[in-house]
């Protein structure tokens, strides 16, 4: 399939709403005010621990391989698995009705509830009930609906969405959840403490259950063969809700089936580490109802027990002929991208969300269950893709909001807009309907090559109160935030006069040959690191050659403009195969152009000949330091006494932050060791993402929210220097750079001018 032909969804509603993104901007700005600080506590502890409890699992990368074969299989048999599971629930007693729609499973529900007479409903945490307003349909008919989440609890006490798929009030501290219930109950008990509010809680939720008709959950997994739900939680609140009231009703999403009770096993385990941290929830049950467990009698009869599962589809067979969006199928709803997502971290679901779904994944929930407008909260995506790895699943999170944004912009523009776009710029017809800001950033090529043709013009303009309120005003560039200069010489003319003075003498007989990227970002506007990596090259009797300088797709991809990142990767990827076939490695400096080499370009070319031509470029292309340390372990050289520490004269004390995507594609490690052999003491940043984020920071609408996310790594940087004099900063990534200055008012250094500066040549 071309990239430039995805199919869109269908909307059934228009795209003329352009205050939605203030709207956003409004909710950004509410959570970093009102429930960022308890966000970013309780966010990231579910991150630390998952990060343990994933690294104890010994066949953890085996195991989510068998987890997405296993939902690979089963959403390639998905009719015939409703079929097997519906007999089987038939056969266990129980009823089965599969809903087409959300008005199909909330009218079979309330149907159900008054044929039996339920006047009082407890409910366990489900998404999918949300998803399809399943409480609202209850109670207009009557039906008191009691969560009997804790977490769910205090959401309908204050009257709210949940802001979390596993943890649905992470936005609350306990301060506020005790104002709340104080407020609400009107009660004069302290509830100053965890407990004092946990039992509060509990005692008003036993009388619910004792009293409760009907019991209404959903379900984590279903096995198709036995009929059989599995259930994850960590109160005991569903188990009681399956097991005290007569009737249970589970409602769940087509895409929770599997083929057998043995295909569970992955999932179980895989489930409570990326979610919660833990190695199994509190509460795991495995049932297959309907229960014959006796219940509380309180009434001195027992009523016969009724079991009713609801499958919903709502919208999931359309998602799952969609291209790019049937990848959402496979999410387990354990969490984890919105844990390791630095954005996530900051602002929480109420920002960073939909009316149902949030995170990263949210908005191909919301777009594939109700319609594309309600995925407009994706844009706080970055493609910093730290969620790659983390999920149990291998969805390819960025990607997904990558599309949204670009179906996004196709519903929202003008056809004269794309028209003039098309010929002022040469867009593709796919990205002609791209925004101004969009096309500002997506086309940095552009601006780089005339900005330093015109550097003295340029630079000067762009230092002029007037010009940034221009820009602020047409293009959304924040006039906080500082713009880098345009160079000249840039980085090829640089290296191309280099290269006529000093031709290295050990070219024709040196062990290593490579080609230097000269991407936009280091061509345009940080030469000095491509010089510098030249310089280290050199030192270790590589022979180096710079290509010329090349859009690769990168700055369109971010913007959603697939098509133009695929014109610009095709066009790349021939350029790069000719250095491979004279045997040369590809070096890059800029880590998020790395990334497009060995993760993006998977999607954006095309063909046999294409995807082997991706599989060289992604064996071939290292990161600057990580191919230095390659050669020097390869050649058996001494690092130390190649770049001696001892006499740098910034000082041999580092703080080091490696690029969010360089962690992702494994180069940031040898970047470390490498600084680590050369004899520095290195402080490593902790954090995801610095958030930046490339054009992220940029814009005015996401402003206060990058320099939100930076504050971590500011604060890990003073932490690192407390106890000792200040340490030398060290950063990869063009923004990254950017933020720390913006932050730490300091110089900002990349490894390779920190070795450039003390390279002593190979064996001197």
């Amino acid at each position: 399939m071309a990239a430039s032909s995805i199919p869109s969804l269908d909307s059934p509603r228009a795209f003329a709403n352009k205050s939605q993104k203030s709207v956003l901007v409004a909710a950004i700005r509410m959570a970093l005010r009102v429930e960022g600080p308890a966000v970013r506590h309780n966010v990231q502890t579910l991150n630390r621990n998952r990060y343990i409890a994933t690294a104890a699992i010994p066949d953890y990368e085996a195991l989510k391989d068998r987890a997405r074969a296993i939902k690979e299989r089963a959403l390639a048999r998905q009719e015939e698995l409703v079929a097997t599971l519906e007999a089987s629930v038939n056969r266990n007693g129980g009823h089965f009705f599969f809903a087409r729609t959300a008005e199909d499973a909330t009218r079979y529900a309330a149907e159900v509830c008054k044929r039996k007479g339920v006047r009082l409903v407890v409910k366990a945490k489900s998404m999918t009930s949300e998803e399809i307003g399943l409480n609202h349909v209850l109670e207009k008919i009557g039906i008191e609906v009691a969560e009997s989440d804790l977490a769910e609890f205090i959401l309908q006490v204050a009257d709210e969405q949940p802001s979390h798929i596993v943890g649905p009030a992470l936005h609350y501290s306990r301060e506020r959840i005790t104002e709340l219930f104080k407020r609400k109950f009107e009660t004069h008990l302290p509830l100053d403490t965890g407990e004092e509010l946990t039992k509060f809680a509990r005692e008003k939720l036993r009388e619910k259950f004792l009293q409760a008709d009907a019991g209404i959950s959903g379900a984590n997994f279903v096995a198709a063969d036995s009929g059989t739900l599995v259930l994850v939680e960590s109160e005991g609140n569903i188990r009681m809700t399956t097991l005290v009231p007569p009737l249970h009703i589970a409602i769940t999403g087509v895409e929770k089936i599997v083929p057998s009770r043995e295909d569970l096993g992955p999932f179980i385990e895989l489930l409570a580490a990326s979610g919660t941290g833990q190695p199994m929830t509190s509460y795991t049950s495995v049932i297959t109802p309907p229960l014959r467990a006796a219940r509380v009698i309180t009434d001195g009869a027992e009523p016969e027990r009724e079991f009713h599962l609801v499958i919903v589809d709502n919208g999931r067979s359309k998602m799952r002929q969609d291209p790019v969006l049937q990848e959402a199928l496979y999410c387990i709803r354990c969490g984890a991208c919105s844990n390791c997502c630095a954005n996530f971290q900051a602002v929480g679901g109420h920002a960073f969300g939909g009316e149902t779904y949030s995170g990263g994944i949210g908005g191909a929930w919301e777009a594939g269950t109700h319609d594309l407008a309600r995925a407009r909260f994706s844009d706080l995506c970055t493609g910093c893709s730290r969620c790659v790895p983390q999920c149990p699943v291998r969805i390819d999170i960025p990607w997904l909001n990558t599309v949204l944004r670009q179906r996004l912009s196709q519903h929202d523009s003008s056809a004269a807009s794309r028209a003039m776009k098309q010929v002022l710029a040469g867009a593709p017809a796919a990205d002609a309907g791209a925004s101004l800001q969009k096309f500002f950033f997506g086309r940095y090529d552009i601006a780089g090559k005339w900005g330093s043709r015109l550097a003295w013009l340029a630079n000067g303009m762009s230092r002029l109160s007037l010009t940034r309120s221009l820009l602020e005003s047409f293009v959304g560039l924040d006039r906080r935030r500082d713009l880098p200069p345009f160079a000249s010489p840039t980085l090829v003319a640089a290296a191309r006069r280099r290269a006529k003075r000093n031709r290295p003498a050990q070219a024709l007989a040196a062990r290593h040959k490579a080609v230097l990227f000269a991407d936009i970002f280091t061509n345009y506007g940080s030469p000095e690191r491509g010089l510098a990596t030249l310089r280290v090259l050199e030192a270790i009797g590589v022979d180096i050659v710079v290509s010329d300088a090349l859009p690769d797709g990168r700055a369109a991809l971010s913007q959603g403009m697939i098509s133009t990142a695929a014109k610009q990767a095709r066009r790349t990827a021939a350029r790069l195969a000719q250095y491979l076939a004279e045997g040369r490695d590809i070096v890059v400096v800029e880590p998020s152009v790395l990334a497009m080499f060995r993760l993006d370009y998977r999607r954006l070319l095309e063909g046999d000949a294409d995807r082997k031509l991706f599989e060289s470029l992604r064996a071939r292309s290292f990161d600057a330091a990580e191919y230095v340390w390659k050669c020097i372990q390869e050649d058996g050289l001494d690092a130390a006494a190649i770049f001696p520490a001892a006499r740098s004269p910034r000082g041999a004390r580092l703080f080091y932050h490696g690029h969010c995507q360089q962690k992702t594609i494994g180069s940031a490690a040898p970047t470390e060791a490498l600084l680590r052999a050369a004899g520095f003491d290195v402080v490593t940043s902790q954090v995801e993402c610095c958030g930046m984020a490339g054009s992220f920071g940029y814009k005015k609408e996401y402003y206060d929210l990058s320099l939100a996310v930076g504050r971590d790594l500011f604060g890990q940087v003073q932490l690192a220097e407390a106890q000792g004099e200040r340490r030398v900063i060290v950063a990869t990534g063009t923004s990254c750079q950017e933020q720390l200055h913006a932050g730490m008012q300091r110089e900002i250094v990349h490894p390779m001018e920190l070795l450039a500066e003390i390279a002593q040549p190979a064996g001197a």
